[in-house]
Parts: structure tokens; sequence; C-alpha cells
């Protein structure tokens, strides 16, 4: 890598660094590319060669954090055995979806979202459309599932059901035992043979 190519990549770091941290104190709404800038240590100018919009740089910023968080349980549902893949992908499904720093996200979505629907576009433009098609296409091989739509929504939805009293403060957030758990009772129920 060029001392140049070295610069941006530098750059580009520490502008996604000072973004994560300005969306999160700030929110999206309240956070400018000024003190985007002004955090990164560079001028608005140079955010802006990086970064075309507010909207671009926090797309950007999730998918480092994507990166960065993993979406390894989707590597999950390549295991041969049908039951421990759909484990071992809703145990790193909720690992991830359960943090704090995800349960920020959420907040933050479900507070401006409907006032800045750039951020959801932004929001669902990273995960969750890749993950939804990647588990599609496992039900429908491996189960043998017609309405893989709706089976994704079912197996997600039960996933999930923990976190909307999580967000509202009806429950702490639950321990990584307590999620594996939560993970392996709807993979049991989700696996039930039908009668």
């Amino acid at each position: 890598m060029t001392k140049m190519e070295t610069k941006r990549e530098r750059n580009r770091s520490a502008i996604l660094l000072a973004a994560r941290e300005v969306f999160r104190s700030e929110g999206y709404i309240g956070a400018g590319m000024d003190d985007i800038a002004r955090r990164a240590g560079m001028t608005k100018q140079t955010v802006y060669r990086y970064f075309d919009s507010k909207e671009a740089l926090f797309q950007a910023s999730l998918e480092v954090r994507r990166a960065d968080g993993g979406n390894g349980f989707l590597d999950a549902l390549s295991l041969e055995d049908t039951r421990e893949a759909l484990t071992r992908f809703a145990e790193g499904f909720l690992k991830v979806h359960m943090s704090e720093d995800h349960l920020a996200s959420v907040r933050l979505l479900l507070s401006e979202g409907p006032t800045a629907p750039e951020m959801t576009r932004a929001y669902f433009a990273v995960g969750p459309r890749r993950t939804e098609a990647c588990l599609a296409e496992f039900l429908r091989e491996r189960l043998n599932l017609d309405d893989t739509e709706y089976g994704v929504r079912l197996l997600l939805g039960g996933l999930l059901s923990l976190r909307m009293h999580v967000l509202v403060g009806l429950i702490p957030t639950p321990t990584q035992a307590e999620l594996a758990a939560h993970a392996r009772r709807i993979v049991d129920i989700f696996l039930q043979p039908k009668s």
C-alpha cells in the first residue's frame, strides 16, 4: 500500500469513527457534518471527499460496525446438521442483535426513522436483506419450505421477541446464556415435527 493509500484509509477510518460517535451522541438528525469533521480532526470538505452525504456516511458507519460485529452467524447455516446449523445461526444472530451497540441503533431508528427516511433506507441496505435471503435459501433447501418469506419472518420474529421488552425497559438485557437458551427454544419449536 502506498503512502497516499495509507493516508486515505487512515482518514476514512477517522471519519467513520467520528461519525459513529456523533451519531450515537447526537442522533442522526442532530449529527452535523461539521461536528463529524471536527471530531475527526479534518475539514468538512475532506469529509465530503470521502462521503457525499450524511446518509452515505451513516450507511458506511453501519457497514463497518457489521464487519466488526460480524455476520458470522450466517456461516453457521452451512453446517451439515440442520438443527445444529439453525441453532448456531440463532445464537449468533441474537448475540449481535441484542448487543448494546445494536440496541442503540434500533433505538435511534425507532426515534428518528419516521422523520429521517434516508436513515431507515441506509439501515435496511446494510443488513436485514442479506440475512433474510440467506435464511430463506436455507429454509427452502433444508426444510423444503415453500413460503420462505413467512418462515423467515416467523423465525426472526421469534428470536427477536425479547428485543422490544428490552428496548422499553420491561426486562434487562438477557445474558449470553439466557439468549442461547432462548435461541434453542425457538429452534426447537420451529423444527417441531408437523402432526
